[in-house]
């Protein structure tokens, strides 16, 4: 990355890091992925519960392998192996972890974390339940505001996922949403959070990395 360039991601996800603690969220910058799943895994201590949501970004920084490895209970419901039933039961269980770690489909410059679901698992314990949601997206998911936010999930993030997960979906094979009625349509559940819930922990990190989907 150039040098301006560098300059221009760090100011833009400074704003957004500003932004998300004017809505009571904790929220910092980091500029590499192994400086952030160090701070994580110093967040987290020896025996607490720990779910996974579905996140691209989670594992390409190593964060799950990370914590394979450390005496943590570690509820992952996309595990090699895992039965369906199984899966259920371990989102479920995941609304009463001691930490849930995931990513977002997009922070905007005003503070606000914009996720699109299938289940509604994921969003759903990112602001109640566990407790304490860790959020970890690149800078590549910045956007302007909420409608920006909601184009590039569209355009870019859910066609992407669907074609990942072999879903068969419009556009899963052409790259473009038809706003479709697909019984493994991903896009079922909106969800803005604009300010921190009550009763929720949020806390989210920026990495100066392009990450995830």
């Amino acid at each position: 990355m150039k040098e301006w360039e560098q300059w221009f991601m760090e100011k833009r996800a400074q704003r957004a890091v500003d932004a998300l603690r004017r809505n009571w969220m904790e929220a910092e910058f980091v500029p590499t992925s192994a400086q952030a799943v160090e701070k994580i895994m110093a967040m987290i201590p020896d025996g607490a519960s720990v779910g996974i949501g579905g996140s691209v970004t989670l594992g390409q920084i190593g964060l799950v392998q990370a914590l394979a490895d450390r005496p943590v209970k570690l509820l992952n419901p996309f595990s090699k192996g895992v039965s369906p039933e199984e899966g259920g039961r371990l989102r479920r269980e995941i609304f009463t972890a001691d930490y849930f770690l995931t990513g977002t489909n997009a922070v905007t410059e005003n503070g606000e974390l914009y996720n699109i679901d299938a289940t509604g698992n994921r969003v759903g314990a990112m602001f109640f339940g566990p407790g304490r949601s860790i959020v970890v997206t690149g800078h590549n998911k910045i956007v302007r505001d909420l409608h920006a936010a909601h184009r590039r999930v569209k355009e870019w993030a859910a066609p992407m996922n669907a074609r990942r997960l072999g879903y068969k979906t419009p556009c899963a094979e052409t790259g473009v949403c038809s706003d479709c009625s697909s019984q493994e349509r991903i896009c079922r559940v909106n969800v803005t959070i604009s300010k921190q819930p009550r009763f929720s922990n949020i806390h989210v990190f920026i990495i100066g990395e392009t990450l995830g989907l």
